[in-house]
């Protein structure tokens, strides 16, 4: 039997601060949704593609490997980014806070990092736990599946491709990642930044 991922409907957020209800609902229904429709689809083909016919410059297998990251990537980042939205206007957590400025001098540095990388890559800014060296890092992904760092785990997943935001801020982008800014689910953050500080403890001994 394949492998399912299940859609998580719980995770819609509504009621945003500056992303409206109908953002989230095209968001959401269309291009996570999609995703996890397509990655299923993958899941159900790849029992059955033909491994005698494995090629690098092009074969089935090779395809549905390749838009497994893709969707697989795209279905998860997309869980992270609705999961840590909500209008709860909450204060950063002092071990969070804590835990940005050793790694980036303060918050505000950190802010305007995490913001830059959004404005300079296509698809996503990411503030990941890097457990190579345990430290927060903010990286940028073109793609799903492009510009990662092995053995890193997603802290804050901040989408900037155009679906995230044209319904509400059209062509602008700035005025969308203060959106974000104002509804990140800092408990979910915190959360997060704990269990990757617990798995660097146990990925370094």
């Amino acid at each position: 039997m394949a492998e399912k991922w299940e859609t998580k409907d719980k995770l819609k957020p509504k009621g945003l601060d500056g992303i409206s209800d109908q953002q989230i609902e095209y968001h959401f229904e269309t291009h996570y949704k999609g995703y996890v429709n397509k990655l299923n689809e993958i899941w159900e083909r790849l029992p059955n593609a033909d491994r005698s016919k494995a090629n690098q410059n092009y074969s089935e297998l090779r395809e549905l490997k390749l838009e497994e990251t893709f969707n697989y990537d795209g279905a998860l980042l997309h869980e992270l980014y609705f999961e840590s939205l909500a209008n709860v206007k909450a204060q950063v957590p002092e071990f969070v806070k804590k835990q940005i400025e050793k790694d980036f001098g303060s918050y505000e540095k950190w802010v305007e990092d995490f913001k830059a990388t959004g404005i300079a890559f296509r698809g996503w800014s990411l503030l990941v736990f890097d457990l190579n060296t345990g430290k927060l890092r903010n990286i940028g992904a073109d793609a799903h599946n492009m510009n990662g760092i092995w053995n890193a785990i997603v802290i804050l997943a901040l989408d900037v491709y155009e679906h995230a935001y044209y319904t509400d801020y059209g062509a602008k982008r700035a005025p969308y990642l203060d959106a974000f800014m104002r509804n990140v689910k800092w408990d979910v953050v915190e959360k997060r930044l704990r269990q990757a500080i617990k798995a660097y403890e146990a990925f370094k001994s």
